[in-house]
Parts: structure tokens; C-alpha cells; sequence
């Protein structure tokens, strides 16, 4: 097998990988909260779609949490008419992460303070998209397209607000620290520069 080949499986094979553990932190290490528009939840999902962005690039971890947080809510009666919603929100978290992970800060390249620093900042960049998208997003959605009553999806929106914040803090301390946990042997090993955007 060739590099290029070898390179481009180990890519196919860590983004399965992220969708697995997306799916599985978004279908089972979640607390559901009903509301008159419908539920919102606590969640740790978006974890994987954030290191997954810091590991691959913002097109591949997006697509990573996208499937596995979409096939975790088309497999939910609860949320599967939302699972569209859900797939466009988690495709742009890893875009706006990877995006500034690799192209801004370009992490593969720094050590120390500056590479923490900018793990976190592009984290954080992933998260605050989805803080402001979700609610936003999911209010139209909701209203518009589901034709769920205007009371009843602001009050969907204002929770859903609560929980995106709360999910978003956890995301970026996990992920942020599993990222710099593993970053070491991958570089060490030469596995983080087979598996990085290239520049």
C-alpha cells in the first residue's frame, strides 16, 4: 500500500472512529429535557466533533459529529425530525474548529503555551458558533419548517440556549484536553502528520 493510500485509510478509519464515539457520548451520555417545543438535552456529542476538527481538519470532523449525531437522532424517535438541523450545526462546528485549528493557528506546527492556547481558542471558536447557531437555527427550524407554535419555540429556544452553553464548556475542556493528552505520542510517532489538513 501505498503513503498517499495508507495516509487516506488512517483519515477514513479515525473520522469512523469520532462518528462512533459521536453517536455513542450524543446517544447515551444524555440527559433529555422536554419542553413545550420540544426536547433539548444535556450532552457530551459534540466533544468528538470538536477533537475530531483538531486531529483531521474542520471537513472531516465535521462530517464525523454530523453522522454520528445525525444517525444518533434519526435513530431516536424523540429528535428524529430534527436530525437535519443537527446534521448542518454539527458539519459547521468542525468547519469553524478546523478552520481555525489548521488554517489560523495551525496547530500541527506549535508547542507549549501557544499550541494550548490555540486548542482552546479554535475549541472555543467551534463552540461559540454552536451557542449562537443552535438556538437561532433551531428556532426556525422548529417554527418555520415544523410548524411548532411561536410561544412554544421560543421557550424551546431559550432552553435550548442553556443546554448548548453548558454543553459547549464541557466540550472545550474535554476535548481541548483529550487533544493535548494525545497530541505528544501522535506527533512522536508521526501519526499527526499523515492525519492533519495539509497547509
Amino acid at each position: 500500500m501505498n503513503t498517499d493510500s495508507h495516509n487516506r485509510t488512517l483519515k477514513l478509519v479515525l473520522t469512523a472512529l469520532m462518528a462512533a464515539l459521536a453517536y455513542i457520548s450524543f446517544t447515551f451520555l444524555k440527559i433529555n429535557i422536554p419542553t413545550p417545543g420540544g426536547y433539548t438535552a444535556f450532552h457530551l456529542g459534540n466533544t468528538f466533533d470538536v477533537l475530531a476538527s483538531l486531529l483531521l481538519g474542520g471537513w472531516l470532523g465535521g462530517i464525523a459529529g454530523a453522522i454520528g449525531m445525525g444517525i444518533g437522532d434519526l435513530l431516536d424517535p424523540i429528535y428524529v425530525t430534527v436530525a437535519p438541523k443537527t446534521i448542518i450545526l454539527k458539519l459547521g462546528i468542525g468547519l469553524i474548529t478546523g478552520l481555525f485549528a489548521h488554517k489560523i493557528f495551525k496547530i500541527k506546527t506549535l508547542e507549549g503555551k501557544k499550541l494550548t492556547k490555540a486548542v482552546f481558542l479554535s475549541s472555543t471558536a467551534g463552540m461559540v458558533f454552536n451557542i449562537i447557531g443552535e438556538p437561532l437555527f433551531g428556532y426556525v427550524y422548529t417554527a418555520y419548517i415544523l410548524g411548532t407554535p411561536e410561544k412554544a419555540a421560543k421557550t424551546l429556544m431559550a432552553w435550548n440556549a442553556i443546554t448548548t452553553t453548558t454543553n459547549a464548556v464541557l466540550t472545550i475542556i474535554i476535548a481541548s484536553l483529550l487533544y493535548l493528552a494525545i497530541y505528544p505520542r501522535l506527533k512522536n510517532n508521526g501519526t499527526l502528520q499523515k492525519i492533519s489538513p495539509k497547509d
